[in-house]
């Protein structure tokens, strides 16, 4: 893996099983490079689909990207409260300056008020026929999921709504002095 540094700034990149590109963002700025992960930040941040369509994202976000955990976690900065959207994907890969990551489908929203709903159910039981996810497949998919439940039931450091303002500010600083 390439050794990063706070201030760094990477790109984005996410697909699905079938190696079609998903989704890209033009930034990801590093904001603290832990032994089992990577923290970055952003901020009206350019999103192109896959279909070329592109949007900017409207607040500032933190971000948590896994070496060996199957989803990542998105700390939305949002005016009304902390907004947490969590992917159920791969652990990433970083190359040429790029994180990469393939999503599965299913999202954890979890909402300022601490209530939680689990998002695209029926995207992924389509893509799960349609690509001929495996059961072992299947089985990391769903007990992920899982965990990440009960990680944010047991307040986990990413799920601490403190640190994450913390990061947040860190990055608007590291913005501000770019």
């Amino acid at each position: 893996m390439e050794k990063l540094k706070i201030g760094d700034r990477l790109q984005i990149q996410c697909y699905k099983h079938n190696g079609k590109a998903h989704r890209q963002w033009d930034e990801a700025v590093v904001l603290d490079v832990k032994k089992d992960y990577i923290v970055f930040g952003n901020e009206k941040t350019l999103v192109t689909e896959a279909q070329g369509n592109t949007w900017r994202t409207k607040e500032p976000a933190v971000m948590y990207f896994f070496k060996d955990k199957w989803y990542n976690i998105i700390v939305q900065l949002k005016k009304e409260g902390v907004t947490y959207y969590c992917n159920i994907a791969t652990p990433f890969i970083i190359e040429e300056g790029t994180i990469k990551y393939i999503d599965y489908d299913l999202d954890l929203r979890i909402f300022p008020n601490g209530s939680f709903k689990i998002l695209d159910k029926q995207e992924y039981k389509y893509h799960k026929k349609k690509m001929n996810y495996s059961k072992d497949l299947d089985t990391v998919i769903n007990s992920s999921l899982s965990e990440l439940i009960t990680n944010y039931q047991n307040h986990i450091p990413m799920f601490d709504n403190e640190l994450n303002l913390q990061y947040g500010e860190m990055y608007q600083e590291l913005k501000e002095n770019k």
